[in-house]
């Protein structure tokens, strides 16, 4: 087996055991860079094994330095209800973000109870004051940042989903002969053999009196880089297709929508918990849209209030106008067909979309604060949940897996609901949610007929298809995995 001269010195270090590449930098004296390409050679050889480790380091962004130094909100307002006693809401000395995201901190902790009045919602404190473990790791981690394993997990589940914490992640690598490597002899390698000629070599002509290493014409190499789609590009390509094969036409949206069209016009109510700062982006900059459709508006206000003509009793709470033109980041691609059925009210209709959209998700393994939904509806005088679930099952068989079954689940926006399982291994996993549209959403645009309507995340589809255990892995550029899922 030929061995370039860089090899060959990295293996003779390696035989003195284990090492880093920083270290086995140093005692073969050679650069970073040499070293690690000198290393890959040696593995594409089968001498030397490259093992890695990540580490994930933790720190605090801004705002958890801020209630690092000020206490969570849940804390302060612990705090003022313990000497001021029962209090409403509006009461506390909070900033407006902060009594959104409160009350929810206050029941998890039991700091509080909560009982609706006709002033509005009262926080009476439970006498519990404990500190809980967040808040401790929270005046830590603004201090210095600190890996995975010295965390408490709990304590930091509770701080991961406030979006309070920024990570780092730190990978080590170490390298080891393997036992091919280990039994390799050096005693007949050469040192002194050039791999690469130099200008100097030729003008001095030294090159005369030197031994050159001999091309392996044999060695294994990567194969070059081609063009090609990404992965998730061809996945998504290929649902398009599925569609369009069933019959149905694609549409498309904006990113930036007004709450109205993203919520108020589906029947999700103004103080449903999605709408709150820790689920959904708001923008500062358009902060809100100007909505002119009158009778629009007026329609999707009676229906909130108390059902309008639908025969529902609504929410039975005020609609404000003001909270219905705020500007967003569309939490999923269902702004963009009911957008589609205001203008195109009159059946029949197939259509579905495929697009981006936003919450504020934790990124872990299986979330992801940017994803991609595929959605889909039918219009149809004769439309009903036979068919729906019907369409359903075609569509997964169509994608590959002919186990397939629902189950019954709660939206907003549809009565009925249901839930779509695939069954995985010997696993049924949780793909999408689908219903028929409530009267309460399709009354405002004069739409009598049943409108079927599903969603499902792409991505969580695409990691059975592609049989990858963590969503992050659709966007990171790993070559070795791009090229192996080719």
């Amino acid at each position: 087996m030929d061995l370039s001269l860089n090899e060959v010195k990295l293996l003779k270090v390696l035989k003195n055991g284990t090492l880093s590449p920083e270290t086995a930098s140093m005692e073969s004296n050679l650069g970073e860079k040499e070293t690690m390409s000198a290393a890959s050679w040696l593995r594409s050889k089968g001498l030397v094994k490259i093992s890695e480790s990540s580490t994930k380091f933790y720190f605090t962004n801004d705002e958890g330095k801020r209630y690092a130094e000020q206490g969570l909100p849940e804390r302060r307002a612990v705090e003022w209800l313990n000497q001021a006693g029962e209090s409403l809401l509006s009461e506390l000395p909070l900033h407006d973000d902060e009594s959104k995201v409160v009350i929810g901190w206050l029941k998890r902790k039991n700091f509080a109870d909560l009982e609706k009045t006709d002033e509005g919602l009262k926080l009476i404190p439970t006498g519990n004051v404990d500190e809980t473990s967040d808040e401790p790791l929270l005046v830590r981690l603004s201090k210095s940042s600190l890996s995975e394993k010295e965390i408490d997990q709990d304590a930091l589940n509770l701080l991961k989903g406030r979006q309070l914490l920024n990570v780092k992640e730190e990978v080590e690598r170490t390298f080891s002969l393997t036992d091919d490597g280990n039994n390799f002899s050096l005693e007949s390698l050469d040192e002194n053999l050039i791999g690469d000629i130099t200008p100097d070599l030729i003008q001095s002509g030294e090159w005369r009196d030197k031994s050159f290493q001999r091309y392996g014409v044999e060695t294994k190499v990567e194969l070059n880089n081609f063009s090609t789609l990404h992965p998730l590009t061809r996945f998504t390509e290929e649902i398009r297709s599925i569609f369009l094969q069933m019959g149905f036409t694609e549409i498309e949206g904006d990113y930036v929508e007004s709450a109205f069209w993203n919520m108020d016009a589906l029947f999700i109510p103004q103080d449903h918990p999605a709408r709150e700062l820790q689920d959904t982006f708001y923008l500062s900059e358009p902060a809100s849209f100007v909505i002119n459709e009158k009778e629009i508006l007026d329609a999707v206000k009676s229906i909130h209030e108390d059902g309008g003509e639908t025969g529902s009793k609504g929410w039975g709470t005020d609609w404000s106008k003001e909270a219905a033109q705020q500007a967003l980041l569309r939490t999923h691609t269902t702004v963009g067909t009911i957008r589609y059925l205001a203008e195109n009210p009159t059946p029949p209709a197939r259509v579905f979309s495929v697009g981006r959209v936003f919450r504020r998700e934790a990124l872990d393994s299986t979330h992801l604060p940017e994803f991609t939904q595929v959605e889909g509806i039918i219009v149809e005088p004769e439309a009903n949940f036979g068919m729906l679930i019907g369409v359903l099952k075609e569509f997964y068989r169509r994608m590959g897996f002919n186990d397939v079954r629902v189950r019954p689940a709660y939206f907003p926006y549809t009565e009925p609901s249901l839930e779509v399982e695939v069954k995985f291994g010997d696993k049924w996993l949780e793909l999408g949610g689908a219903g028929i549209f409530r009267p309460e959403v399709t009354a405002p645009f004069g739409i009598d007929c049943p409108v079927l309507a599903w969603g499902l995340g792409l991505e969580r589809l695409a990691m059975l298809h592609l049989e990858i255990k963590d969503i992050r892995m659709l966007y990171q550029s790993d070559l070795k995995w791009l090229k192996e899922t080719l």
